[in-house]
């Protein structure tokens, strides 16, 4: 049985398989019931390795042992292996996360953060800076800076902006009680709708800033490079700079422009 290369290729990403696993599993689907032998002369899998490989795919669900001797293999129904794929990874996942919340007690995270600590602090504050490619890595750079804010939070966006933050400035803004957070962006009857939702967020609203910056505690700014409407989230840069001076120069200039706009 011949399968295409880009049809190997895409089911060993969405499924996690390696090479030999789908060939086994996609000669089983073309058979529906088979055994070893037969299965490694259609998919080309040498003999000696197709018992294991059919063992793999037996305790990931995607086949059944057939009761009876010769020993042969069931596929099972595509539908069901999805679900079950599906059900591992959250399971998976959620096995991960309970781990990583068990290592933050641990001297193994204290050390982390003490090696960190000590590295920082041989650093000069101006050398920390950093370029941030793709968006999401962007945001999740944002929801770095806002969940350690203290004092302040200066944001200057656009329309698609605002809503690509709207779920962490709307979750973070209801923790940031004593931080004060401040939003110029475009003129919109969407937007003050959902400004609305905000707790502890003031807003103000011009056409005439087409930028993207987040500032917290006069310390760290983020900025965007590039209009994010001519470009592929992709590709989307942040420039991430650590220094007091510069930023609190930058939060100024903000200041000048957030007292002219009503």
């Amino acid at each position: 049985m011949i399968v295409k290369e880009d049809f190997v290729k895409k089911l060993k990403i969405a499924f996690d398989l390696n090479i030999y696993e789908v060939k086994i599993w996609t000669a089983l689907l073309s058979k529906g019931v088979s055994s070893a032998g037969e299965l490694s002369d259609i998919s080309n899998v040498p003999r000696s390795r197709s018992y294991d490989i059919l063992e793999s795919l037996e305790k990931k669900g995607f086949v059944l042992m057939k009761l009876g001797k010769p020993i042969k293999y069931i596929a099972v129904d595509p539908k069901e292996v999805l679900e079950r794929v599906k059900k591992n990874i959250r399971n998976d996942g959620d096995e991960r996360v309970k781990n990583l919340d068990k290592v933050k007690g641990e001297n193994t995270y204290k050390e982390l953060e003490l090696l960190h600590k000590q590295g920082i602090e041989n650093i000069d504050p101006t050398s920390l800076s950093g370029a941030i490619k793709g968006r999401r890595n962007i945001n999740d750079q944002i929801e770095t800076l806002l969940r350690n804010a203290k004092e302040s939070v200066l944001i200057n966006t656009t329309k698609d902006g605002f809503f690509r933050k709207i779920d962490i400035i709307k979750e973070l803004s209801r923790k940031l009680k004593d931080v004060k957070i401040k939003i110029i962006v475009p003129k919109s009857e969407e937007i003050k709708e959902f400004s609305k939702e905000l707790k502890n967020v003031s807003i103000k609203y011009s056409d005439d800033f087409n930028s993207r910056f987040v500032m917290v505690d006069g310390k760290d700014m983020l900025f965007m490079i590039m209009e994010d409407t001519k470009i592929h989230e992709s590709y989307d840069t942040g420039i991430w700079v650590k220094s007091p001076y510069f930023v609190k120069s930058m939060e100024n200039l903000f200041d000048i422009n957030w007292n002219t706009l009503k």
